[in-house]
C-alpha cells in the first residue's frame, strides 16, 4: 500500500472511491471546493438518505457530473466537541471498509482541516495512515486460494490536505507506516494457531528481528537448562507439564547515547489450558492469544531499528505452554522466584504471574532498568471491569502512569487507570510463603494480580497493562477483524519516540 500527499481539489481525483468526512449538521461543508453545477446533485443525495454526519452514518454515492472519481464515501464524525482521536481511527477505518467492500483499489481521502489544526498535520497523517492499513488487515494464512482471491487490498493512498500543510505531514506518512506494520506483525504472531506458535517459534521470530536490525537488535535465547541453572522456578513450574521447552528470550536496543533504560515484558504463555486448574474447553478456544504481550513487545522490536528511540530498550519473554502432565505444577506447590520470594500456587490457571514474577525479578536484578513496563492477558477481571476495548493500567510511579496514559490517548490504544489498592495487599498473603498467586476470593482479581507483580518489582517505577481485553477481538470492530487485534505496540512505539 502506497500513499501520497496532494493539494488538488478533491472533486478532480481519478480514484474507484473519494472518501470525505463530515462533522454533524455541517455536511454541506465537505462540498465548498466542489464546482456549483454538480454540488446540487450531491446534496440532494444527502437529503433523500437523510445523512447528517452523525457518529456511525456513512453513505456511499455514485460520482456524477464532471468528477474523476467513481464513487463518493461520506462518513459521519459526530459532533465536533466531543470529537477525539479514538473517533478519528474508527471512523477513518469505517470509510475505508466501505472502500474496500467496494472493490476500491485507488482511494482519495480528504483529511479535513480540523484533523490537522487540533493535531497538528503530522499527528494527523500518522493516525490517518495506521487507520487505513489497520482497517485493511486481513489474517488469510489458512484459506483456500478461492477465498484468498476474494480480498483486495487497496493499492494506492492520496491523501487531500491544504498545500500549506503538506511539507509538515510528511513526517506522519512515515511514521504511520511503521507503527501500523509492527502491529500488524504482532496481529500475525497472535492469530497463528497454538502448534505453530511454540516457545521456539517466538525465539526463531526474536533472532528474526536481531538479524534484520542491521546490527542494532541483539538477542539471546536461554533454553531449558539454562533457566533452571539460574534458578528460576516460578517460570519453570509452569512449563514443566508440556513436551514444548521453554525459552526465556532478551532483546536488547542502544542508541549511542541512551538517555534512560526501559525494560519491556510481554507474558509469553503460547497455549493456555489452565494446567492442572483446567479450563473449560470454551474458555480454552481462543487460549492461542496467551501470548498476546510478548507479540507487542516483538511488535516493537521489530521496528525500533527505525524509529530510534533514544533510550536504551530490554526485552524480556518468558515463553511457555501451560499444560497438565505427569510433571504438571499442583496446586499446594511451592515455588521460589528468581529474586528469592516464595510463592504457593492455588491456582495453576494463574500462571502468567508466575512466569512474570522470574522475568521482572530478572529485569530488574540484572538489567537494572530506570523503568519497567508489562503487557499481559493477565485477569479476566479486568475484561469485567472494562470490557473488551480498554486495558487496565497499574503502576507504582504517578509519572510514568501519565506518560503511558498520554500515549494510549495518542494512539486510541485505550486504558484505564485502577488503583494499586495496598490495603488489599493481605489478600495475596500466604500462611506458609511469602505469597500466594491467587486472592481466594471473587473480588478485585484485576488489582491483587497486580499486587502480585508488585512484589517483583525491585521499587523500580513499573506499569503494568493488563490487555486481557482489547488484545483479542472476538468479532470485528473498526479497526480489526475478529482475532489478534495488535495492542500495545503503536502506544509503546509512541512512548518510546517521546522519551
Amino acid at each position: 500500500m502506497k500513499f501520497y500527499l496532494r493539494p488538488t481539489k478533491a472533486y478532480k481525483q481519478e480514484v474507484d472511491t473519494l472518501n470525505l468526512f463530515a462533522f454533524e449538521n455541517e455536511e454541506q461543508i465537505v462540498f465548498r471546493d466542489f464546482p456549483a453545477e454538480i454540488i446540487t446533485d450531491f446534496k440532494e443525495a444527502i437529503k433523500k438518505e437523510n445523512f447528517n454526519g452523525k457518529k456511525g452514518d456513512n453513505l456511499v454515492i455514485s460520482g456524477r457530473g464532471p468528477v474523476s472519481f467513481y464513487k463518493l464515501i461520506l462518513t459521519g464524525l459526530g459532533k465536533k466537541q466531543e470529537f477525539d482521536l479514538v473517533t478519528l481511527y474508527d471512523q477513518i477505518a469505517k470509510s475505508i471498509r466501505l472502500s474496500l467492500s467496494n472493490k476500491a483499489v485507488k482511494v482519495a481521502l480528504s483529511v479535513p482541516a480540523f484533523f490537522l489544526d487540533k493535531y497538528g498535520s503530522a499527528v494527523a497523517v500518522q493516525a490517518t495512515v495506521e487507520a487505513v492499513k489497520l482497517a485493511g488487515y486481513k489474517f488469510l494464512k489458512y484459506k483456500g486460494d478461492e477465498e484468498k482471491a476474494k480480498h483486495r487490498d487497496v493499492e494506492e493512498v492520496i491523501l487531500l490536505l491544504p498545500a500549506a500543510k503538506i511539507a509538515a505531514a510528511e513526517e506522519g506518512i512515515e511514521a504511520g507506516l511503521l507503527f501500523a506494520d509492527a502491529a500488524l506483525y504482532t496481529r500475525d504472531l497472535v492469530n497463528e494457531p497454538a502448534q505453530v506458535t511454540t516457545p521456539e517459534f517466538l525465539a526463531e521470530e526474536a533472532r528474526k528481528i536481531a538479524k534484520n536490525s542491521q546490527g542494532a537488535v541483539k538477542t539471546t535465547v536461554l533454553e531449558e537448562e539454562e533457566i533452571k541453572n539460574r534458578k528460576m522456578e516460578a517460570f519453570m513450574g509452569v512449563a514443566r507439564g508440556s513436551h514444548q521447552p521453554p525459552r526465556f528470550i532478551l532483546m536488547h536496543y542502544k542508541p549511542l547515547r541512551p538517555r534512560k533504560k526501559i525494560a519491556l515484558l510481554g507474558k509469553g504463555i503460547t497455549f493456555d489450558t489452565g494446567g492442572l486448574s483446567l479450563k473449560g474447553p470454551e474458555h480454552m478456544e481462543t487460549m492461542k492469544l496467551d501470548m498476546a504481550g510478548a507479540a507487542a513487545v516483538l511488535g516493537v522490536f521489530s521496528v525500533i531499528a527505525k524509529i530510534k528511540p533514544q533510550a536504551e530498550i530490554v526485552g524480556i519473554i518468558a515463553a511457555c505452554e501451560n499444560m497438565p502432565g505427569g510433571r504438571a505444577l499442583k496446586p499446594g506447590d511451592i515455588l521460589k522466584a528468581y529474586n528469592g520470594k516464595t510463592i504457593e500456587v492455588l491456582n495453576t490457571d494463574a500462571e502468567g504471574r508466575l512466569t512474570l514474577a522470574d522475568a521482572m525479578s530478572y529485569a530488574a536484578l540484572r538489567e537494572k532498568p530506570d523503568e519497567m513496563i508489562d503487557l499481559a492477558t493477565l485477569t479476566g477481571a479486568c475484561v469485567v471491569a472494562l470490557g473488551e476495548d480498554i486495558a487496565g493500567l497499574f503502576g507504582n510511579n504517578d509519572r510514568l502512569l501519565l506518560n503511558l496514559e498520554k500515549s494510549a490517548a495518542a494512539t486510541a490504544d485505550r486504558v484505564w487507570r485502577l488503583p494499586l489498592e495496598k490495603s488489599y495487599q493481605h489478600l495475596i498473603k500466604s500462611h506458609i510463603a511469602d505469597v500466594k498467586n491467587i486472592s481466594g476470593g471473587r473480588y478485585g482479581g484485576a488489582i491483587t494480580a497486580a499486587l502480585f507483580l508488585n512484589e517483583f518489582t525491585g521499587e523500580i517505577p513499573w506499569v503494568h497493562l493488563d490487555i486481557a481485553g482489547p488484545a483479542f477481538a472476538e468479532k470485528d470492530t473498526p479497526l480489526a477483524p475478529a482475532g489478534g487485534t495488535g495492542y500495545g505496540v503503536r502506544l509503546l512505539l509512541n512512548y518510546l519516540k517521546s522519551v
